[in-house]
């Protein structure tokens, strides 16, 4: 049974910072790509960034210059650091992960959310 456990979510002022991370636990092969999507209250969810198995980055324009996507392997965690944040990034932050499983399948797994909440 693969698990992905979030933390680091909270109430901040705009200008201020935080860090997400997601940890994935279980029996699996390998994990591809990782990624952070995000839903406010009355929208969809979208997408954040990614980052691949090789490290290459992208990032939504809402975002970008003001979060960074990280991962360590060897703890098969990713990160999202955000710096600069407004208002309007104020949403429940949800990680993803591409996981292989041991039948070498790949298949998509959620974290549970954690909630961000940037005061003005």
């Amino acid at each position: 049974q693969v698990q992905l456990v979030e933390s680091g979510g909270g109430l901040v002022q705009a200008g201020g910072s935080l860090r997400l991370s997601c940890a994935v636990s279980g029996m699996f092969a390998s994990i591809n790509a990782m990624g952070w999507y995000r839903q406010a209250p009355g929208k969809q969810r979208e997408w954040v960034a990614i980052i691949t198995s090789v490290e290459y980055r992208n990032y939504a324009d809402s975002v970008k210059g003001r979060f960074t996507i990280s991962r360590d392997n060897a703890k098969n965690t990713v990160y999202l650091q955000m710096n600069s944040l407004k208002p309007e990034d104020t949403a429940v932050y949800y990680c993803n992960a591409k996981v292989v499983t041991l039948e070498r399948r790949t298949t998509d797994y959620w974290g549970q959310g954690t909630q961000v909440t940037v005061s003005s």
